[in-house]
């Protein structure tokens, strides 16, 4: 089968490997209908040492079931399910709680023993726990794949921000970030009831699907002037939420600048950075919380199916590229140039 493999920073390849076969009872085999690239792929796209064997790529997969081990119940050959891009057993009390990302029997996909979901065929481990059937659908109904497959990862990523800060009726929400995971921010921030939300981007293209999705306003400028935009507009006092969506730290300096006494930054953006501000003058003096996470989406995916589904959101709108599998290199390409919002696969 194809397969992506990252051998180094900027260097992408697809190659033909061996396909992926049952280890455990509780495996199953995917075939894959759709694919993509995700911001967080970027990381090691900037940085990634060179390696001689390279690191398999990807962790967000609509597909349909192929195989599935003795162990196996709720899946069977032939469901069309969305994998979460990570695996748990949806069992024990770290996932019964919904935080299955950090399930002490599971883990992650592109990793060295767990191949990523870029590919033509994976290997789904606790199969049971992580897959979710899509009930009603085939691989067909082209239409509605995209939003599903957002399902996997960026929409509820994006919501994962929102639900962590707890949003509420006629809140200002602030949202930094106009990527894919922060477009789906504000798309989950109008859900939960809103007033206003502060999209904080730059790309014109990106920041109109955000004003689609739910913003009410758009703030171009970064920094100290980017921050002081934001208290002009709340009459200075800031922002009662923000949703960081980007890693970085000048983000991070950015959202305590904004936010409101009592208020909530919720942080999705996988940080790149280890050490950060938190004392008296940065979160402490004004009882600021600090939350967010890795999004265990699968405590979300059930209740998100039917909207999709129905309708009622539509996340799909962030793919804006739709490459075959043996295109992916110039995906990500696309992705880091900034040509592409969010890079779709086929195989």
């Amino acid at each position: 089968m194809k397969a992506t493999i990252m051998y180094g920073a900027g260097d992408v390849r697809v190659e033909t490997v061996a396909d992926p076969t049952i280890q455990q009872p509780t495996d199953a085999i995917v075939r894959t209908v759709v694919t993509c690239v995700c911001g967080s792929d970027l990381h090691p796209y900037h940085d990634m040492p060179a390696t001689e064997h390279g690191q398999s790529m990807g962790h967000e997969l609509l597909g349909v079931v192929e195989e599935v081990g003795s162990a196996v119940r709720t899946v069977k050959k032939g469901d069309l399910v969305i994998a979460p891009f990570a695996f748990a057993d949806n069992t024990c009390p770290i996932c019964k709680d919904g935080f299955q990302t950090a399930c002490p029997h599971g883990g992650f996909y592109a990793t060295p023993d767990t191949a990523g979901l870029q590919a033509e065929l994976s290997r789904v481990p606790l199969a049971d726990g992580s897959l979710v059937v899509v009930p009603g659908v085939t691989e067909n109904d082209t239409a509605v794949l995209p939003s599903l497959l957002t399902l996997s990862d960026v929409y509820l990523t994006g919501y994962h921000a929102a639900h962590m800060a707890r949003i509420r009726d006629g809140q200002t929400v602030t949202v930094i970030g106009d990527g894919a995971v922060g477009l789906s921010a504000v798309l989950a921030a109008q859900q939960l009831g809103a007033e206003r939300i502060i999209l904080m981007g730059r790309h014109k293209a990106r920041t109109d699907l955000g004003i689609e999705f739910g913003a009410t306003d758009v703030i171009a400028e970064r920094g100290d002037e980017g921050i002081q935009k934001v208290l002009d507009l709340t009459g200075g006092y800031g922002s009662h939420v923000v949703l960081e969506a980007v890693g970085h730290m000048p983000a991070y300096t950015q959202s305590v600048g904004i936010v409101r006494a009592g208020g909530v930054i919720s942080r999705v953006g996988v940080p790149q950075y280890e050490d950060a501000p938190v004392g008296f003058m940065s979160l402490f003096g004004k009882n600021i919380t600090l939350t967010g996470g890795p999004a265990p989406v699968r405590a979300y995916i059930d209740e998100a199916i039917p909207l999709v589904l129905d309708g009622t959101i539509d996340p799909g709108k962030v793919f804006d590229r739709t490459v075959a599998i043996d295109d992916i290199p110039a995906g990500y390409a696309a992705m880091d140039a900034r040509e592409a919002l969010k890079v779709l696969v086929t195989p």
